[in-house]
Order: structure tokens, then C-alpha cells, then sequence
């Protein structure tokens, strides 16, 4: 009887100990086959984080930079995020310049920019030690933007922005820039000092980067421009074409001539449009618009995968949707070779 009682103790703990090795199992195997999404990986230069039962975590890649890559890359974001990978893409918009920075410091993936790397910008990145590629993504056109009541300036020659927007401009009325327009003040608005829009309009208006009348009224936020020009009939401004096809209801472009002397016969006077821009028609303010990503960031699959879907066919629609123009199939296939052949170097350990 002995005997019995002790077989029978010892028979019930077996039980019991099975019985919790199998709940702990299925709870593990729960945990792991969800994930968490709120304890994401760190978004520059970092490793996915792994469960205790090895499993990787979903991880977030960062993108930061130009306002207005800013709409591409937010609108690429969305759709990669619902390839249900488990990865979120992080975009901010505090500027070409801001984003810079933050590359500079290894606190994002991406880079976003209006305008190509600056030779500086190439030399400190180099004694940091990191490397990376250059991809151009889409086209954009700086419109010249008035209200919709501005029924004098239709047109416009680059000598005369630059009257308008040169250092020591005494342009303060229209009637000043035309004897026949408006004795009104003209109410400036433009990209602020950390924005790549704002150094290439100054490079190609005024002859020199960051040269540019400061009586006006900067801002980061492309949207806080369309809002300042449109809420005054004597304002003009600049704005990426993207802001301006959300917003053709608000504002009225201005057609450019190339000229650059108000000596010279005009060159026929171009309006911004998709084709303009994309034949160059539109010069000299169409410019590419450009993703920089450290090879290091490549290491990273989640990173590989959601610039591989930003130069994809699928993506490009999503260009078209916000307002901006899709590179031509020759100059995507030369950045998806970029990309690939540096993914291969990654792999290789170069």
C-alpha cells in the first residue's frame, strides 16, 4: 500500500510537470508568432531585436529630410507598411538641411533631399566613416506661385526673380519690377535656410547658393506657404509642384522664361506641368529629387526592401498621386542598378 501511495504522488507531479511545459510552449510559440510592434528596433544603423525563442522583431527604418520628398516617401511608407511585413518606415520633414544632420549622426536610415549632396557634406561624412549611394526617386518644378486675384503677372523672366529675390533687391512694389502693375508692397514667401529647395532657387535664380533678399517670409512647411500666398493678392512665393497641384484651386502659376537679362529678347515662356518638367522644358528650376542611404542601413533587409519597393513599377503611381513627376524608365533602372550593385558589396563583406 506503501508502495502504491508513492508511485501514485510521484505518477501526478510527471503529470503536472508535462502539463506546464506544454502551457509554457504554447505561450511562447503566441509570443512569438504575433510580435510587437511597439518594441521596435532601433531605426539608424541597428539590429532587429530577437525574441527568446529567436524570432526577429519587427523593426523600424527611419527616413528624415526635405519637405518635399516628404509626400513620396510618406505616401511609399503607407503602402510598404501594408505589405503586412511587420516594419513601420518612420518619415520626418524637418528639412533637406535637418535631415542632413541627422545622417550626418547616424540617427536615420534615409536621407530625403531636394538637391544633390554638397562636396562638404561628402567630406564629413567620410571622416565619420560612413558610406553611402545616391538614388534619385522622382522629378519636381519650383512654381512661382501668386494669388488667384493677381491678374498682372502672368509671366515672368529669371532676371526678373532675380530683381525680386537678389540680396540687395529694391523690388518692394510690383509696380517697381513694371511700371504698368500694382503701386502695392509684394509680400514675399519662400523655403526657409535649411531647405534644399530654398539653396537650389537661390543657385539658380541669384547665381549663388544661399544668396537671397531676407524680406520674406521663410517657412519649413511647404503647406504653411501655399497658406501665406494664398490668403494675400500681392503675395508671390515658391513651392514645389507638388504643393501646387494639391492646391490649384488657391494659387495661380507663373510662366518662366530662361532669360537672364532684362536686355535680352525673352525665350518663350514655359508654365509648369508634368511634361514641361519632365522634357526640361521647364529650366532652369526642374530639378530630381534624391533618397541618400548609408551602406550600412543596407545591411539591414527591412532597409533593402523598402528602397527596392520605392524604385519599383508598383510605386510610381504614388509619385503621379501626390502632385510630382515619376523619373523616366532608363534613369530608374540606373538607380535600381545603384542600389543592387551596393547591396551586392554589402553581401560580400566590402
Amino acid at each position: 500500500m506503501k508502495y502504491c501511495q508513492m508511485s501514485s504522488r510521484v505518477i501526478m507531479t510527471a503529470t503536472l510537470v508535462v502539463a506546464m511545459g506544454l502551457f509554457a510552449g504554447c505561450e511562447i510559440k503566441k509570443g512569438s508568432s504575433t510580435g510587437d510592434t511597439n518594441d521596435s528596433a532601433s531605426s539608424a544603423g541597428g539590429t532587429d531585436s530577437v525574441t527568446s525563442a529567436g524570432d526577429v522583431k519587427p523593426a523600424t527604418i527611419s527616413a528624415e529630410g526635405s519637405s518635399t520628398v516628404y509626400p513620396i516617401c510618406q505616401a511609399f511608407a503607407v503602402e510598404f507598411e501594408k505589405k503586412a511585413t511587420g516594419n513601420t518606415v518612420s518619415v520626418g520633414r524637418q528639412g533637406t538641411g535637418g535631415g542632413y544632420k541627422k545622417f550626418l549622426n547616424r540617427q536615420s536610415d534615409i536621407w530625403n533631399a531636394s538637391r544633390t549632396i554638397a562636396p562638404s557634406e561628402e567630406d564629413e561624412l567620410k571622416k565619420k566613416g560612413i558610406n553611402f549611394i545616391e538614388l534619385p526617386i522622382a522629378i519636381d518644378g519650383i512654381v512661382i506661385a501668386v494669388h488667384p486675384q493677381n491678374d498682372w503677372c502672368t509671366q515672368l523672366t529669371i532676371g526678373q526673380l532675380k530683381q525680386v529675390w537678389e540680396p540687395d533687391s529694391q523690388i518692394k512694389t510690383w509696380k517697381d519690377l513694371n511700371p504698368d502693375w500694382p503701386a502695392e508692397p509684394m509680400v514675399l514667401f519662400g523655403a526657409d535656410t535649411d531647405s534644399g529647395t530654398f539653396e537650389y532657387f537661390t543657385e539658380e535664380v541669384n547665381g549663388k547658393k544661399k544668396a537671397t533678399n531676407t524680406r520674406y517670409t521663410p517657412a519649413a512647411d511647404d503647406n504653411v506657404l501655399v497658406q501665406g500666398i494664398s490668403s494675400n493678392k500681392y503675395a508671390l512665393g515658391y513651392i514645389p509642384f507638388g504643393y501646387f497641384v494639391e492646391n490649384t484651386d488657391k494659387l495661380t502659376p507663373v510662366a518662366l522664361s530662361a532669360t537672364k537679362e532684362a536686355t535680352e529678347t525673352p525665350l518663350p515662356f514655359v508654365s509648369p506641368s508634368v511634361e514641361t518638367i519632365l522634357s526640361g522644358e521647364y529650366t532652369p528650376l526642374s530639378r530630381p529629387l534624391y533618397m541618400y542611404v548609408s551602406t550600412e542601413s543596407l545591411k539591414r533587409p527591412e532597409v533593402a526592401e523598402f528602397l527596392r519597393f520605392a524604385l519599383s513599377e508598383e510605386s510610381q503611381p504614388l509619385i503621379e498621386k501626390r502632385g510630382f513627376v515619376r523619373l523616366q524608365d532608363s534613369a530608374r533602372q540606373k538607380s535600381i542598378e545603384t542600389l543592387e550593385n551596393a547591396l551586392k558589396e554589402v553581401s560580400a563583406g566590402k
